[in-house]
Formats: C-alpha cells, sequence, structure tokens
C-alpha cells in the first residue's frame, strides 16, 4: 500500500509489509511527495531493523525497547513514576519508530542540548505574577539522571538482549559537569528551630529521617518491611537495592506508638479539612505520600526559619555527627547503605581535625628524637 491521508490528519501514513512484518505509522508530512520519500526511508530502515532482529530476536524500535525495560527494570524502581515520565520524554523526542541501534553521538549531543534548554517545574497554587522571572534551567546533574542515563541504561539492558551495536555513543563525553555535592550539616540552634516548628503529625517521619539518615522516599515505610524480632527495617532503596536500617531504641520508641493508625503504612497524617475530590475527610488519618513529605518540608523549613537546609541533608547531618562520634568510615559507609567507600569520603573532611592532631603529634615526636640524638654521649671514667 502505498502513503494515505487517514481522515481528520493533516499528515500521510505508510503502512506496508515485509516479510510478513507489518510496519505502520505516519510519516509526519503533509506532502505527499515527501511522504513518499518517508516511506522509501522508512522500508530501508525496516529491513534492517528485521535483519538484526533476526540475530537478536528483539525489535529494535525505540518505543519496544522502553516498553521492554520498563517490564523487567523500570516498573520495580523505588521511583518507578520517574522513570516512566523519563522514558516518556525520550519516546517524546526521538519518535517511538526511532531505530535505538542509529542513535549516534549526534543524537545524543542534540539531546543533552534540548534538555538543557528545559526550565525546572515550579508548583503553584495560582499562576505566577505578571513579570515573575521565569523558573531556572534545569541543573546538570538533572540532565544527566533524567537523560543520558536513561538512555544509557536502554543500550545496556538492550546488550543483555544480545542486541549489538556497530557504534554505541561514548556516555562519558555526554555527561555535564556537576558540582561537588555539598554536606550541609545542622548547628545546634538550627535543630531546636526545626523541632519546635513541626506538625505534631509529621513529627515521627522527620524524627525517623533524622534517626536513621535514608533518603526522602525511603522514609515511606510500610509494616511489612518492619521485622521487630531481628530488629531491623528492609526496603528498596536508590537503585532498587535493597537497604537495612537497624531498629535502635530510639527508632523503635518513634514507631511503636504508630501502630494502629493504618494496617499497611507506618506514617500517616491527619486531614485538616474535608477535599472531596481528594477523597480526604477531616481528622481521618491517611498514608504520608512522597509529594506529601516534600510539600510539607518545605511548609516546616519556612516556618522554622532555617534557611539552605534541604531535606537530602538530614542524611548529611546524620553521616557527619555518626562520623564525629565513632571515627570509622566504613561504619557510616554501612549505616549510609553506600555500595562504594569513595561516595562515604566526601563526609571525611569531619576527621580533619582528628588527622591534624596525629600529624602535630608525630612531628612533636620527631623533634624529641633528634634532640635526644644531637646530645653528646657521656664517656665513661
Amino acid at each position: 500500500m502505498s502513503v494515505y491521508r487517514p481522515k481528520g490528519s493533516p499528515f500521510y501514513h505508510y503502512d506496508f509489509q515485509i516479510k510478513r512484518h507489518r510496519f505502520h505509522g505516519s510519516t509526519g508530512h503533509a506532502g505527499k511527495r515527501e511522504a513518499e520519500k518517508f516511506e522509501r526511508l522508512r522500508k530501508v530502515a525496516a529491513r534492517k531493523e528485521l535483519e538484526v532482529a533476526g540475530r537478536t530476536a528483539v525489535s529494535l524500535r525505540l518505543d519496544d525497547v522502553a516498553d521492554r525495560y520498563w517490564l523487567e527494570k523500570g516498573q520495580y524502581h523505588v521511583g518507578a513514576d520517574t522513570t516512566e515520565r523519563d522514558l516518556a520524554r525520550l519516546i517524546s523526542y526521538f519518535g517511538p519508530d526511532k531505530l535505538i541501534n542509529e542513535i549516534t553521538d549526534d543524537d545524543v549531543t542534540k539531546l543533552v542540548a534540548w534538555r538543557r534548554a528545559h526550565r525546572r517545574t515550579v508548583h503553584r497554587k495560582n499562576p505566577p505574577p505578571k513579570g515573575a522571572p521565569p523558573a531556572p534551567l534545569v541543573a546538570s546533574a538533572t540532565v544527566n539522571r533524567s537523560t543520558t542515563e536513561v538512555l544509557k541504561k536502554l543500550f545496556t539492558r538492550a546488550k543483555a538482549w544480545n542486541v549489538k551495536f556497530d557504534a554505541e555513543p561514548d556516555w562519558p563525553k555526554h555527561m555535564l559537569d556537576e558540582p561537588e555535592e555539598r554536606v550541609r550539616e545542622l548547628k545546634a540552634d538550627e535543630l531546636d528551630r526545626l523541632d519546635a516548628a513541626g506538625r505534631d503529625d509529621y513529627r515521627p517521619i522527620m524524627n525517623f529521617a533524622d534517626a536513621s539518615g535514608v533518603r526522602l522516599r525511603e522514609c515511606l515505610l510500610r509494616w511489612s518491611e518492619v521485622d521487630w524480632d531481628a530488629r531491623q527495617i528492609i526496603k528498596a532503596g536508590k537503585g532498587g537495592r535493597k537497604i537495612v536500617v537497624r531498629i535502635t531504641p530510639l527508632i523503635r520508641s518513634i514507631l511503636w506508638p504508630l501502630r494502629g493508625h493504618h494496617e499497611e503504612f507506618v506514617f500517616t497524617y491527619v486531614a485538616k479539612r474535608t477535599q472531596k475530590r481528594r477523597h480526604l475527610s477531616k481528622g481521618a488519618r491517611y498514608p504520608v505520600t512522597y509529594s506529601g513529605l516534600k510539600t510539607e518540608w518545605k511548609r516546616h523549613r519556612a516556618r522554622s526559619g532555617v534557611e539552605d537546609f534541604r531535606f537530602h541533608d538530614k542524611r548529611h547531618d546524620f553521616a557527619t555527627k555518626l562520623l564525629r562520634d565513632s571515627r570509622n568510615l566504613k561504619l557510616v559507609q554501612k549505616a549510609l547503605n553506600h555500595r562504594n567507600i569513595r561516595t562515604t569520603l566526601k563526609y571525611a573532611h569531619v576527621l580533619d581535625d582528628e588527622i591534624a592532631g596525629a600529624i602535630e603529634a608525630m612531628q612533636e615526636n620527631r623533634e624529641k628524637s633528634r634532640k635526644r640524638s644531637r646530645i653528646p654521649a657521656v664517656k665513661a671514667g
């Protein structure tokens, strides 16, 4: 069948078969001549796709690769909703029919430039006032995590399906430089102000974050993840890796009184007003959600007057204080569930005073030894 224009569509579509495989879709062209040219090129690409797929039994269409990745990996991520959005963004940019083995370095360069031009999403109840400055551009780390690294994961997964790439993009070349992650520690007065500004129903989850050092998403516990007998909490963390949190006496005192609030989720909040659209009744308890915790943290921090302190900084505060008390970097690595100790090394500055003291002691001992060696020996009788 040659190109045709469906009713209601401004573009010509193609529909053909090769070796009993059907290929169809929009050409993206309103002119018939351009549409026919697109169809000819699509047939060439389809033959190449079938040739490679014959060796791998894998569809190389980006849409199909993303779907299979989602079924095998993505849906099990802790941030599965974010993974789903990132995959949809790639498909929207390249188009569902783009063959993954045809994505080149030039394609990735253009993709990164396109993503860098996006602006951060600012959630507002009301539209911004007239003349308000635009939201800032997305950070380099966001571009890397939400775009380049996601595409790289599709390539990596495809290779596990025995797909062979003649020229895979040079991924390190496309990673944007990121500023070194800062380590923020709370001062005593800041901790007091945060404690005083907390909502009673959100206080347990805030206290749990302080006491455990886990990430925001990892605070959303289910009772099935809490093992009272083994005195530990086991759940999926960043990257789907298992994390273990020890139930210390302090953490037990936070969690134990929450039994009975909800049969599945550990942390709940009390609805302040009835909202029919969200099926909320004033005074009833509901599970704390990821977005709800982020929103409440922003309000909590604003009420306290503590500036430049993110929820993730609770983790930094936990790590620096633990390292200062224990002087054991391996212990802190285990407590933070870091896979590689190099990630934990950013907290090593806490030991600077101890290092300086050790150097001073070594230098003093060396000088004493030198002075003793300079004293002339006294000859006997």
